[in-house]
């Protein structure tokens, strides 16, 4: 059967458990981390920008920084962690670069070395700190770089799709999501109704688009701030997102634009990537419905998170009518697109 992540609501998260994880204190993360990898901190401990997992770099005695991760109570099971770990060793086997968490030690481990677990049921993992650069606009020869790894990432996805992950489609990613957001106190009514409307419309052509598509393990979340870069050579981070897609999906997060240059950008990038992997280039055309089941996703997330003390700080306009106009915008334009037979990606 296959695995999807569900809310804390849907799990039954205790408020016990809600506030361990929003209330994890440096002293509980350095203790399990010692206790992990069987070395001393020197106490020195930085929290580190990320909203959905507890991420935090610690500076250990022995000279040495590491990254600790404790993942969101029930978003993901052990399997479902499990299989990223395990996708990540695939890849490094393949010489792709990524940066894979490191064996763990001590009676807080789960069968899968690399993941460990606290006794209220928080999962956590540590990752060796790397150093680099984001880049923030690419050149040709980045498009290059990134096509080929991102291809060899693919073929391994290929080979080896995964069985408890997330799956690409418009249930999970679309109807419930805004079954969800349709019962939730964040719209006003009037405003709830047309978001409905124009939802439900694009879901309809998502629907169609997505039938058959053929699908294999993918990064999930490749956007720009996931990739670093030494010189001219990237790695790839945080494959907490992984899902079974279509391989347009990492695409289109890499390049995101509709105009001119973002279509050129993208044969740029496949030319390279095609040396390691083929591309079905039929798929170009799901982008649009890629985007929009993201808006409509990502608007879940946020409402299902919004009891987290970081979200409304962090989603300050979250809810108001401006909010719901933009995406109201954005989901009739991606609708609009997917539909048209004059885009030619």
């Amino acid at each position: 059967m296959e695995s999807k992540a569900l809310s804390c609501k849907e799990l039954g998260m205790s408020d016990n458990l809600k506030a361990s994880f929003f209330g994890l204190s440096a002293d509980r993360i350095l203790t399990a981390v010692e206790e992990a990898l069987g070395e001393r901190a020197t106490g020195r401990i930085v929290a580190l920008n990320s909203l959905e997992n507890r991420v935090h770099e610690i500076e250990l005695e022995n000279g040495q920084y590491v990254v600790s991760k404790f993942y969101r109570p029930h978003r993901w099971n052990e399997n479902q962690l499990s299989e990223e770990h395990l996708f990540l060793e695939k890849l490094r086997a393949t010489e792709v670069p990524v940066v894979c968490p490191l064996p763990l030690k001590g009676k807080l481990v789960r069968r899968t070395p690399t993941l460990a677990q606290l006794n209220d049921g928080i999962f956590f993992t540590i990752f060796p700190k790397v150093r680099g650069k984001l880049i923030d606009e690419f050149t040709d020869l980045h498009l290059q770089t990134l096509g080929r790894y991102l291809g060899r990432i693919h073929q391994v996805g290929k080979a080896w799709v995964a069985k408890h992950r997330m799956k690409m489609n418009v249930t999970d990613w679309g109807w419930k999501p805004l079954d969800e957001l349709a019962d939730s106190e964040f719209f006003e009514p009037n405003v709830r109704v047309l978001y409905e409307t124009v939802a439900e419309k694009f879901l309809e052509i998502a629907e169609e688009r997505l039938h058959n598509v053929r699908m294999s393990s993918v990064h999930g979340d490749c956007h720009l701030g996931n990739t670093l870069w030494h010189g001219d050579a990237p790695f790839f981070l945080d494959f907490d997102d992984m899902m079974v897609a279509p391989p347009v999906q990492d695409l289109w997060m890499v390049i995101r634009g509709r105009d001119e240059e973002a279509q050129r950008q993208r044969q740029v990038f496949l030319q390279s990537y095609e040396q390691f992997c083929e591309f079905e280039y039929e798929t170009l055309g799901l982008i649009e419905v890629l985007r929009g089941l993201r808006i409509i996703f990502y608007s879940a997330w946020i409402a299902k998170r919004f009891d987290d003390p970081s979200f409304p700080q962090a989603f300050p306009n979250f809810a108001t009518s401006a909010y719901w106009r933009s995406e109201i915008e954005a989901l009739e334009e991606c609708a609009q697109l997917s539909q048209s037979v004059d885009i030619n990606y």
